[in-house]
């Protein structure tokens, strides 16, 4: 083989290796967004069957899996937090 043969291969696979890096970074995000958003939804399916008890139910949806993923799981009682607080709301209009 000639140098600029070799050259060239090294050339390329060092450009492969630069590409590759910066396309890693944002595929990770990605698949961590959506493998948290498919715990999330888990997390809401469950969390609806529980309140079934209590007639508590969180809408599961896109949105609420996707804002579930965003937040992560722990950070996901905001979500029921807020469903509290809508509730609470709704209740005391009704007695005004």
């Amino acid at each position: 083989m000639e140098a600029n043969t070799i050259i060239t291969y090294l050339a390329c696979i060092f450009f492969l290796l630069i590409v590759g890096r910066i396309f890693i970074l944002p595929l990770k995000s990605i698949l961590k967004l959506i493998g948290n958003s498919i715990i999330g939804g888990i997390l809401i399916f469950v969390i609806n069957m529980i309140g079934t008890m209590f007639n508590f139910h969180i809408g599961l949806n896109i949105g609420t899996a996707i804002t579930v993923g965003i937040l992560g799981v722990p950070r996901s009682s905001i979500i029921n937090i807020f469903k509290v607080f809508v509730r609470i709301i709704n209740l005391t209009q009704k007695n005004n």
